[in-house]
């Protein structure tokens, strides 16, 4: 069940902590913007909603249900030989919704660990397999072989991981469906058609219960870690704080004169 948790980190608090399949991917792009927010609660500059690409999910969701209430496969598992239909649970709908998702709760760090997933199969065996939507556009082949697919490789492994230990029978092998627009319209026509694919992954979670670790460590920790060379963030810090601290004194030096100025 949902329940309200602390969103920083309290080392003395013997309560189990939250944290979010996000969170965690985020401690491993930069352990000090990881630390500012769930330790110290400065959270880095949010970004813009992804709307489209919520919408693809919505509609994916929907067509997928369909199915799911026939306990029939879709005719794209059918083209990549998936041996599988969509899967059947009473609480698929929490686990699909965003900032509840599927806990579960690692005793080794107490923490609470959540993930919203898309969809689920299962195949004959009653194996479950984690399913991902994804929406893009390009003319490029789609695959999951460059840097910045890396956090897609984690956040399936992470729920496999979640569902794993929860006691589902879950499979090594996820699927990542891809919705890829098309840019060869002639016209617009308020019209976006896309070509669906599926990418098979072969997830791996042994490093999660390390980084689980090291992230408990940190955060018991009354030390803000050092700055991340790749970590766009903290190079902005770095850069501008020479710059900005000289306009900081001259702004305090201003506010003085004026108070003066004022007080008589």
């Amino acid at each position: 069940m949902w329940r309200r948790y602390n969103s920083t980190y309290d080392p003395s608090s013997n309560m189990p902590f939250r944290i979010s399949r996000s969170k965690i991917d985020l401690f491993i792009q930069c352990p000090r913007c990881f630390y500012l927010d769930k330790r110290l609660g400065i959270s880095r500059p949010s970004m813009p909603g992804f709307s489209l690409n919520s919408a693809v999910d919505a509609l994916l969701k929907k067509e997928f249900d369909l199915l799911r209430i026939k306990k029939e496969a879709h005719v794209l598992m059918k083209k990549y030989h998936i041996d599988a239909i969509p899967y059947t649970h009473r609480d698929l709908d929490i686990w699909r919704e965003n900032f509840k998702g599927k806990e579960y709760h690692e005793p080794e760090t107490n923490f609470i660990i959540t993930g919203a997933i898309d969809d689920i199969w299962q195949n004959p065996k009653g194996e479950l397999h984690i399913v991902d939507y994804k929406s893009t556009s390009t003319e490029k082949v789609i695959s999951l072989n460059d840097k910045w697919k890396d956090a897609y490789k984690r956040q399936m492994e992470m729920y496999q991981w979640i569902f794993r230990n929860s006691g589902f029978p879950i499979s090594e092998t996820g699927y990542f469906v891809y919705a890829n627009a098309s840019k060869a319209r002639a016209q617009f026509d308020g019209k976006l058609e896309f070509e669906l694919s599926i990418i098979e992954y072969e997830g791996n979670d042994s490093w999660i219960l390390p980084t689980l670790k090291r992230m408990k460590e940190v955060l018991n920790s009354d030390t803000v870690p050092s700055f991340t060379d790749t970590c766009e963030h903290c190079q902005f810090v770095l850069k501008s704080a020479p710059k900005l601290k000289p306009l900081a004194q001259e702004i305090k030096v201003s506010k003085i004169r004026i108070t003066e100025q004022l007080s008589f």
